[in-house]
């Protein structure tokens, strides 16, 4: 029987399968650029967009790509299923499962959601964010952006600054990068920072002008504050005045930097309008972005007998605290 193929983060997903995802985002670009932004690869398949904690950009860039794939799409939120009667989420996915989907994508404020389901469905699985675990997708769509402006990514310095603690986005592309031979640089405040992320293969560094020298891109994160359970630094202005990423300091970076932020963002805290709205700023790309290698993702992983990614394997251990 042919194993499911799921996308549960990028930790353990090869640089193989990493490539043939961008490789396949870039033909879906041509599709968003036509008049009729459509094709019927996916036609008759079903995909569910089960999106349990707030989203505004990885919701709807899934449901778009699925649409201009020709699938019809399901959404469901928490306040709109079962969810919010007392059902678990292991037996709503049941539910779901007893449908025939063909996908699920799922977003849960719980890290190990997209395991479970993983675990309980015979259908593909795609997280799309839980908890402080990963988020492959963004980090996909963000290994696409800079690979657009930088065709070779191995060797390429990618200092990532902010709330590396709680951010799933940090994760994952910390998992991309370092799969595809970029250096990882990692910055904020120690609270925000602790050792355990150096052993994953990063750099930490808790001085924002050193970690900005000669990189060759910037990617700026959002303080995580509905994640933090106590405050770890005093204020938000004590924050944005050592980590805030503005024009004076983006000078001391390559003289190509780009920079990315995967939003929402917060201006005057850790990006400056300057920075944010500068010449070097790939944002609106990574949205763009966000439809054709969602478009990718779901091609890869519903077509049957495709000969694409493996994806995720499910670990030996699945984290319990999204089983309520």
């Amino acid at each position: 029987m042919e194993r499911k193929r799921h996308l549960l983060g990028l930790e353990g997903v090869s640089a193989e399968d990493i490539q043939v995802l961008l490789d396949s985002a870039e033909t879906m670009i041509e599709i968003s650029q036509r008049d009729v932004k459509k094709v019927p690869v996916l036609r008759g398949k079903t995909v569910v967009n089960l999106f349990l904690e707030n989203s505004t950009r990885t919701r709807i860039s899934f449901e778009i790509a699925a649409k201009r794939l020709s699938a019809d799409t399901i959404n469901l939120s928490g306040g709109g299923s079962s969810l919010s009667k007392g059902e678990t989420l292991a037996d709503t996915a049941r539910n779901l499962a007893a449908m025939s989907p063909d996908a699920i994508v799922i977003r849960h404020p719980s890290a190990g959601a997209a395991i479970l389901l993983a675990e309980v469905l015979d259908c593909p699985i795609i997280n799309a964010g839980d908890g402080a675990h990963e988020h492959p997708t963004q980090a996909l769509l963000d290994l696409f952006t800079i690979r657009q402006a930088k065709p070779e990514l191995k060797g390429l310095t990618v200092t990532i600054v902010g709330d590396i603690l709680h951010s799933r986005v940090a994760r994952s592309n910390i998992y991309g990068l370092l799969t595809l031979g970029a250096k990882v640089r990692l910055c904020g405040p120690p609270t925000l920072l602790p050792p355990m992320f150096e052993h994953l293969g990063a750099e930490l560094h808790y001085d924002l002008a050193t970690a900005v020298r000669d990189a060759d891109v910037m990617m700026m994160l959002r303080i995580q504050r509905e994640r933090q359970g106590h405050n770890f630094f005093p204020t938000l202005d004590e924050y944005a005045r050592y980590f805030c990423l503005t024009e004076e300091l983006l000078a001391e970076a390559s003289s190509d930097v780009i920079i990315l932020h995967p939003g929402p963002m917060n201006r005057g805290i850790e990006i400056s309008s300057g920075v944010a709205d500068g010449p070097y700023s790939l944002m609106m790309n990574q949205v763009a972005n966000g439809v054709a290698m969602r478009m990718a993702v779901l091609y890869q992983l519903i077509i049957p007998g495709h000969d694409g990614i493996r994806g995720s394997e499910i670990p030996e251990r699945t984290p319990t605290s999204a089983t309520g």
